[in-house]
């Protein structure tokens, strides 16, 4: 029990009805915001900036060294992920460990993943990324875990129970993946919603399949919206068995020794392509990347990414408007005008898959700022006639 001071209230005048008014402080009314929209400021602000709050056993140790280890005996290189991703708080499921055992396989540039020996050096800076990512959502659930405890201790203290904590942290976990994905990206949501809706991508795969790609999008420097548009102008939008007998996949692997079916691993027989999940086929998209220097081109825009899938070569043309030297029939989207009779420039690319993004989508996803590639899209947009071949 506690004996507070006596108080009395300062009288400020009389209302209309002349009853009393009591003076309120300019506090009156301030109310604190939710504990998860504090946590959720803290984990945009820390995703801005991410060793500015990172501390103790969750602090990234490879952001002032190479991050590097040496095989031991009886070692595997998903061993090896799982054990140094723990080493530094971060559990990983066994579908997360194979993926980012790949990633460091292409990067320190092993051909099997399977094939490490004893003594070898393994540099593991390309785990940075998805290490900054789950410590900034551990560090923002521990920060609405404990905000939320405190506010319910006062009114809910019975309803402690062992595993609450946990509990919550678990939902809290999913809401922060949910809003942190929602509306960042609209075009990848919607194309990720429609495939699961298509049954191109089953949806306990749906939130592995945005980590994914947006795992992808900073290694190689690419908007994950423009990965969403070029998989729409390919396969409808993240379907793995899209095929037209010679290309296949989300992203169309081709036939041919110098194709992205050969880059993938799939030269000899690229219909086995379609046998694999989306997950496993966004891993060939990353080794296919990186064959074909994509990150070299970055920031990367989407003419660039898409030129990289259809034709790498046709890179080198930077102007855009000028036609592009891209061999067989494409689709009327990519042409000037949408007339198959015109050429197919940087510009024309442009349109035509923001065009049919929106289509296939059924909305018109408007971006959320003025970028350069808008304003390009802008003046194509206003120039179009002028262009156009009779």
């Amino acid at each position: 029990m506690r004996l507070d001071p006596p108080f009395t209230p300062t009288v400020s005048g009389t209302d209309a009805s002349g009853m009393p008014q009591l003076a309120r402080g300019p506090l009156a009314f301030a109310r604190p915001a939710p504990a998860f929209t504090r946590a959720m400021a803290a984990a945009a602000q820390q995703s801005n900036n991410p060793t500015s709050n990172l501390s103790g056993a969750l602090a990234p140790e490879g952001q002032t060294a190479p991050w590097s280890v040496a095989v031991q005996p009886g070692q595997t290189l998903t061993g090896i992920v799982r054990e140094q991703m723990a080493a530094r708080g971060v559990s990983v499921s066994n579908n997360d460990a194979l993926r980012l055992a790949q990633t460091v396989a292409q990067s320190n540039k092993i051909q099997n993943a399977n094939l490490i020996h004893p003594g070898q050096r393994l540099n593991l800076d390309s785990l940075n990324t998805a290490l900054t990512q789950a410590q900034t959502i551990q560090n923002a659930v521990a920060q609405s875990v404990v905000s939320s405890n405190a506010t319910a201790a006062s009114n809910f203290a019975s309803a402690a129970q062992p595993g609450a904590a946990s509990a919550l942290a678990g939902t809290a976990q999913v809401q922060l993946l949910t809003r942190a994905d929602r509306g960042n990206n609209p075009v990848l949501e919607k194309t990720i919603d429609r495939a699961v809706e298509k049954g191109f991508i089953p949806a306990q795969d749906k939130q592995a399949v945005m980590n994914k790609i947006l795992q992808l999008s900073q290694q190689h420097r690419f908007s994950p919206d423009d990965f969403a548009r070029l998989s729409l102008m390919e396969s409808d939008g993240l379907n793995p068995k899209a095929t037209n007998n010679r290309c296949h996949g989300i992203i169309q692997f081709c036939d041919g020794p110098d194709r992205g079916a050969a880059s993938a691993g799939f030269g000899a027989n690229p219909k086995a392509i379609l046998g694999h999940s989306v997950l496993q086929q966004l891993d060939m998209v990353g080794k296919y990347f990186e064959d074909t220097g994509l990150k070299n081109y970055g920031p990367v825009g989407l003419d660039d990414l898409y030129l990289t899938v259809l034709t790498p070569a046709a890179r080198n043309e930077t102007r855009p408007n000028v036609a592009l030297n891209i061999p067989g029939q494409q689709a009327a989207y990519l042409h000037v005008n949408r007339d198959t009779r015109a050429p197919i420039t940087r510009n024309s690319i442009l349109a035509g898959l923001h065009q049919n993004a929106n289509e296939r989508l059924g909305v018109d996803v408007a971006q959320r700022q003025q970028t350069l590639q808008a304003a390009r899209l802008s003046a194509y947009a206003a120039q179009a006639s002028v262009t156009r071949v009779e």
